[in-house]
């Protein structure tokens, strides 16, 4: 494998999970600003149909609307409200940062079980149509590259060990604070990402050994990326709780 492609399968399989979250609350940060600014846009068409200087009758001295000579009405210029101030991009990441505390970190005085219950339905949530496009494309190209249902299922046994692999080299990154939900510490995330492209390019070494090598070349050129396929299916819902938030 060219290093260009283990950078590709490391980058992604490290952030697959993160960015999935980070998207989630992206998007719903811009949900939040849209629906502020519909609401500011809806008080000043409120205060355009209320306001009584808008109810004048025409020819009133007062501020009204006018009358041209040809008779059409001209509306006075709607009252516009001052725009809000900017969030900073160092403030929004802030921002973020501190809600993704708020949401994978542990909640003052919660339990593992507790933690569990709280967290892992959303984080499944998130991940479930992203591996339901990536099984989508697997079997496509699967048929694509002439794989066999014994060589599909050689292949899903070959993963059982990778991601409990990955699942306990997370959980180790976990408990020593490598992975934090409470800072951001990309140096940590990269090293963490190395380690698991590491092992995700040791399955797609498995692989070759189950299938042949036209069959493999079938499927790079489909595409398909198994270090993607991984870092998506492991089961991320099975990680343990994070310690408490340092005080």
């Amino acid at each position: 494998m060219s290093s260009s492609s283990q950078k590709i399968i490391t980058a992604v399989a490290g952030i697959s999970t993160a960015a999935a979250i980070y998207l989630y609350l992206d998007n719903r940060s811009l949900r939040e600003t849209n629906e502020k600014q519909a609401a500011a846009a809806a008080t000043v068409a409120r205060a355009g149909r209320t306001d009584p200087w808008n109810q004048q009758p025409l020819g009133d001295s007062g501020g009204g609307p006018k009358a041209s000579r040809s008779g059409a009405i001209s509306a006075p210029e709607m009252p516009a409200l001052p725009e809000p101030p900017r969030e900073s991009r160092m403030n929004r990441r802030a921002r973020m940062t501190e809600e993704f505390a708020a949401m994978f970190g542990r909640l003052e005085n919660e339990t593992e079980e507790e933690y569990k219950a709280r967290v892992m339905p959303l984080v499944k949530g998130m991940l479930d149509k992203r591996r339901t496009l990536l099984e989508n494309n697997r079997k496509a190209a699967e048929e694509k590259a002439g794989i066999t249902p014994a060589q599909h299922a050689a292949i899903d046994k070959a993963f059982t060990k990778t991601f409990t692999d990955v699942v306990d080299y997370a959980n180790t990154a976990i408990k020593d604070g490598t992975l934090s939900p409470y800072e951001r510490n990309v140096s940590g995330w990269l090293e963490f990402a190395g380690g698991l492209g590491g092992m995700l390019n040791e399955a797609e070494g498995g692989i070759k050994k189950i299938l042949s090598a036209d069959q493999v070349k079938a499927l790079a050129a489909s595409g398909f990326e198994w270090g993607e396929y991984l870092g998506v299916h492991a089961p991320w819902e099975n990680l343990q709780a994070p310690p408490p938030r340092p005080r």
